[in-house]
């Protein structure tokens, strides 16, 4: 039996005033965001608690961060309140949390997760999705690794959707966020737990984001501002549609590239992503991933044959230039490596492959991305 649901409340809003007037943030409120945000669009309001998630340390989130974050609340909250992207809200999920210390047990679930707060996620980028998931994906330093948990009290009570909050967003963050939405979109299409309600879901995300990154191909990188509502309702729609039907090969590939060279997530996505799909087409070219592939082309304006180099050429032309896994420093004595720890750690992600992919073909992937 395949299911399909949308847990949180989805709400979209035109500005920030829009969000303090409704939401009303007060002194039994924990927020976690970033310092620039809070400044720039809530500086005025009173919270109880308000963590800057960077105080704790940069780049994707991690086991340490959890730990340093918990230790730093002393008072008593009744809502979590996340503004940020995908390190600000997979972290604020566990704070929901009746339990979460240590993080360890909790993610190897020996902790149980229930949640006795109130989460409200509100994004501040337009990738990760986990705004309408029951995902948290954390970085265990001593591992070298990333896990996720995935549980019911993990979704939010809402999820806001707020694209004011995009407008200072840099480029290259915008890039690799919105390529890890398109990533979310394709590897949810192919997965085995995909439905057709859910497949509409990746592909009309696959479709927005596509067609935005040609717009901003044509007329440049200052298109973007009037495309972020577009890449922002994309983003979700993409959430929806893994958080029901899963990710795959893609980012249980990816996750050891980031935790071992500190890649921005939806880069090291992005570094996997098409050498993936080929083989994937190696094994099994008809099926679903034939009908994918069309589906892209009309997009693109491509032949079908060549669908993932007219992929590249536009996200390398326009979007983001795509880097062998050499040039991020991986050698290939890590190839071997990184392999048996996504077969080690990541089974959860590669149930949902579109074909098996046995440990040497894992193996050809990476040699053929260095």
């Amino acid at each position: 039996m395949k299911e399909f649901s949308v847990a949180p409340k989805i709400i979209m809003l035109d500005s920030c005033k829009e969000f303090i007037d409704e939401f009303k943030i007060n002194e039994d409120d924990l927020v976690v965001t970033i310092e620039v945000t809070w400044n720039t669009y809530f500086k005025e309001v009173k919270a109880g608690t308000v963590i800057f998630i960077e105080n704790y340390g940069v780049g994707e989130p991690s086991d340490e961060m959890i730990e340093a974050v918990a230790a730093d609340i002393k008072k008593h909250y009744k809502r979590v309140i996340a503004i940020g992207g995908g390190t600000v809200i997979d972290c604020a999920k566990l704070f929901a949390l009746k339990n979460l210390l240590p993080v360890s047990d909790l993610f190897d679930k020996k902790i149980p997760a229930e949640k006795d707060k109130e989460l409200l996620l509100v994004p501040t980028t337009c990738g990760t999705g986990s705004e309408v998931t029951n995902i948290s994906i954390l970085e265990f330093k001593k591992r070298h690794t990333k896990f996720g948990l995935a549980d019911k009290a993990l979704f939010g009570d809402c999820a806001v959707i707020v694209p004011e909050l995009l407008n200072k967003l840099p480029f290259k963050v915008f890039a690799a966020s919105s390529i890890d939405a398109l990533v979310h979109s394709v590897e949810s299409f192919l997965s085995p737990k995909a439905t057709e309600i859910s497949k509409m879901f990746s592909v009309k995300a696959m479709t927005m984001i596509l067609q935005g990154y040609k717009k901003i191909e044509a007329e440049g990188k200052e298109s973007l501002r009037g495309l972020l509502p577009d890449f922002c309702l994309a983003s979700t729609l993409a959430g929806i549609a893994f958080g029901n039907a899963g990710c795959a090969a893609v980012h249980a590939m990816s996750y050891p590239l980031g935790a071992e060279f500190h890649v921005p997530h939806g880069e090291s996505n992005y570094a996997m992503f098409t050498g993936v799909f080929k083989k994937y087409m190696e094994i099994k070219p008809e099926g679903d991933i034939k009908e994918l592939n069309k589906i892209i082309a009309d997009i693109l304006g491509c032949e079908v044959t060549n669908v993932y180099d007219s992929l590249e050429a536009l996200l390398n032309g326009s979007i983001l230039k795509k880097k062998s896994l050499s040039e991020y420093g991986m050698t290939e004595k890590q190839i071997e490596e990184f392999t048996d720890s996504v077969i080690a750690n990541q089974q959860r992600l590669l149930n949902n492959n579109y074909v098996f992919l046995d440990r040497n073909t894992l193996i050809k992937i990476y040699t053929e991305l260095m």
